[in-house]
Parts: C-alpha cells; structure tokens; sequence
C-alpha cells in the first residue's frame, strides 16, 4: 500500500502563533501514524489580495500555481486555522481563492476531490472552532472531501507541553482520530499528481 502524503500548514503566518503550533503537533501525530508529512508556511508563498483585474492584467501570480502543484502532489491536506472575529483569516482566505484559479491556466484544480482535515486553536475558550464552519464551507465550495472529525485546542497558551504536544488526554484523542481519518481518506479519495 502506498505511503499517503499530506500537506500540513498553519492559516497563520504571525510568529508564535498557536495555529502553527497545532499544526506541529498534527505534523508529528501523522507521521507517527505513518504518513509522509510536508510542513510548509504560507510566509513562502507571498500573493496579492484577490482581485480579478489583476488576473485580467498579469495571469495567476506564480506562488498561487506553486502552491497548487504542491497540494497536487498530496494525498490530502491538514489545515491549522486560527479565527478572525468568528471568521477565516484572510491570509488563508486569499490563498485559498487564488489556488482556486490555477485551474483556469495550468488546465486541473488542485483542490477538486482531496481529502481536507481542519484543526483550530486560540486562547479563548470557544478554541477557533466558530472560524472552522467558514472554512469548511469554502473548502467544500472547492469540491474538496473534508472529513468530519476536527480538533480544536481552547486556552493554547497552555495547552501544548515543551515538546510541542497536546497536554490534555482528550484533545490528544482527538488530533489522533482526525489524523487516522484524514489518512483513511486521503488514500480512498487521492488525486495526487507525480511531479
């Protein structure tokens, strides 16, 4: 059986920002549960806000279809979003609307049928979990698969240890079955492309 290759980045590019460190956290649960992890910061895929002239005017800016062929070389995606007033950060919004372009000029969506899981943290105690109804909405607008189990890390100023793991019993269940699901489902529903 193949190994299954996921994606892993934060919806957050601030430093020490608590989604990046769920997404560590994921990052390790699934390569412990055998799956080849790629971490990656959306810092390194800089892109304009969203604006249809501009795509008119100069095409889809090249970090969008790098970004696209990366996703496309995965199995499936774990997104680590903080919430922005009860809402998707707009850095992961704008990366999320410009993948969606690519199809347009690279001639395949990167995002139609891969499998997506969604984390979410911050220091209150709603965890993230208001933003991740948003995501998942836009990312099923995108056709993508996203599965039903999620993990959402309340109070995370505390709530990882110093190895960068969860500390609490139950939120370590949980990032363990979203981690198991999204690789079951990944591997049923892969589109990856080989470079």
């Amino acid at each position: 059986m193949p190994v299954p290759r996921i994606l892993v980045f934060a919806g957050s590019i601030r430093s020490g920002a608590f989604s990046a460190r769920t997404a560590d956290a994921a990052m390790k649960e699934l390569a412990m549960q055998g799956a080849d992890v790629t971490r990656i910061s959306l810092v390194d895929y800089p892109l304009p806000i969203m604006d249809q002239d501009l795509e008119k005017e100069k095409g889809v800016p090249e970090n969008a279809v790098r970004l696209a062929r990366l996703i496309s070389g995965h199995d499936g995606l774990l997104i680590a979003s903080p919430e922005y007033n009860a809402s998707i950060p707009p850095l992961l919004k704008n990366a999320i609307d410009w993948v969606s372009r690519v199809r347009r000029v690279e001639g395949f969506h990167p995002l139609a049928g891969k499998a997506a899981a969604l984390c979410s943290s911050s220091d209150g105690n709603f965890a993230g979990m208001r933003g991740l109804y948003h995501l998942r909405a836009v990312l099923m607008a995108c056709q993508m698969e996203v599965i039903t189990p999620q993990c959402s890390v309340a109070r995370a100023a505390d709530a990882f240890d110093e190895d960068g793991g969860l500390r609490e019993e139950r939120l370590r269940r949980q990032m363990e079955k979203v981690c198991r699901t999204l690789i079951e489902r990944a591997m049923m529903f892969s589109t990856r492309i080989e470079p």
